[in-house]
């Protein structure tokens, strides 16, 4: 048997999704900047995902920018704003876990464009700091970047609360959120969580690898940092991945579709995943639990025994999931999000992450769980003192 459980790292796509790419690389594969049929034709597809992409947010289509992914949607957003508004103010704010995409970004702003960049710590569940946050934020801050769910441990960050009130301490400061593993599980209102940018990726809702979008609130002051031909009003030249953004905005529509009935699924499947997990002797469940946390994130530690080995020891049977963010590379380090947390130094290398999705069955959550009670006294027994 079979059991994916690295689906924050990517997913496998609907059905639907797989069709309308493969339609759009064989059929319908038309330039949308041509001017002659096949161009109209493509065209049309990446309307049709703009609108269908916008319709989840309640926003407008010419709020939404397409993407290669969560990474330039990331980079885009936060390097596009902090040069556009650096007049202001050259201070700018993110907390101590966010994604590489992001943290990234602000150590490169600080180092090499002169920005001053305060990060926010957060508590042991993994939530900001609102008070260090609403005391860092000052008139020449123009930007603050803040991740709506963790993608290692699940952690939900109160983002319309934090919106509100860093929009009532400086009405102009940018309000940029990664929603990456926010978008498809949690139904996002920009406009309600005053947000003014918000990053997704399509290959984390079962669309494809290698598109994504940046929502940008109309009016938003933000330069772009892919320079060319003029495509997407000039803010993100070349040419359209048209296979890609279709997926996209299928992918957009599909998770959408009985959105509560999909989450809740997701939720048992939680519930029974943990629940196996506090079964198991040496574990520790990092984060609020259930409904406290996002549905398809599950961070566990496992007392003696280091994470790299136990994921291999899993992948021979088949069972598929992840030391950390997949995203930043596939050589092993500490995770900075569980120091921030401020995890026992036993644990930051002995802890993996499962993640779940749509397709995610309770046979594959009982089969990684009878693996794991067949393997961890196995492991310990030959782990060096």
């Amino acid at each position: 048997m079979e059991a994916y459980l690295d689906n924050s790292a990517t997913t496998r796509v609907f059905e639907s999704v797989k069709d309308i790419v493969v339609k759009t690389m064989t059929e319908d594969f038309g330039n949308p900047s041509s001017l002659h049929k096949k161009g109209v034709e493509a065209e049309a597809y990446v309307k049709a995902a703009t609108e269908s992409v916008a319709k989840t947010l309640k926003a407008a289509p010419s709020e939404i920018l397409f993407t290669s992914g969560g990474t330039e949607s990331n980079n885009m957003a936060i390097i596009g704003a902090a040069r556009a508004n650096k007049r202001a103010g050259r201070h700018i704010i993110t907390s101590t876990i966010e994604h590489p995409s992001v943290y990234n970004v602000f150590g490169y702003l600080e180092a090499e464009e002169g920005f001053s960049v305060d990060y926010i710590p957060v508590d042991e569940n993994g939530h900001l700091n609102q008070q260090a946050l609403m005391e860092a934020v000052r008139k020449d801050t123009t930007l603050v970047s803040v991740m709506y769910v963790n993608n290692e441990i699940g952690s939900v960050n109160p983002i319309g609360e934090i919106g509100e009130k860093i929009k009532k301490k400086n009405p102009r400061t940018l309000f940029h959120v990664d929603g990456i593993q926010a978008y498809g599980k949690y139904r996002i209102c920009p406009k309600r969580e005053c947000i003014d940018l918000l990053s997704v990726s399509g290959h984390k809702i079962h669309g494809p690898k290698g598109v994504g979008f940046l929502y940008v609130k109309n009016g938003t002051k933000l330069l772009p940092v892919v320079y060319g031909g003029g495509q997407q009003k000039g803010m993100r030249s070349g040419t359209h991945n048209v296979p890609g953004i279709a997926g996209m905005g299928e992918a957009a529509r599909a998770i959408y579709e009985d959105h509560e009935a999909k989450t809740e699924a997701m939720y048992k499947i939680k519930a029974l995943f943990t629940e196996l997990m506090e079964g198991l002797p040496g574990t520790k469940i990092n984060g609020l639990p259930g409904k406290k946390s996002a549905p398809h994130v599950v961070s566990v530690s496992f007392k003696g025994i280091k994470s790299e080995v136990l994921l291999h020891a899993l992948e021979e049977k088949e069972i598929y999931v992840s030391s950390g963010s997949a995203c930043s590379s596939n050589h092993p380090a500490l995770s900075g999000t569980l120091q921030g947390i401020g995890i026992r130094k036993e644990f930051l290398d002995a802890t993996l992450r499962f993640s779940f999705s749509v397709f995610t069955t309770q046979e594959e959550i009982r089969y990684c769980a009878a693996a794991l009670e067949e393997l961890l006294p196995l492991l310990r027994r030959y782990t060096r003192k």
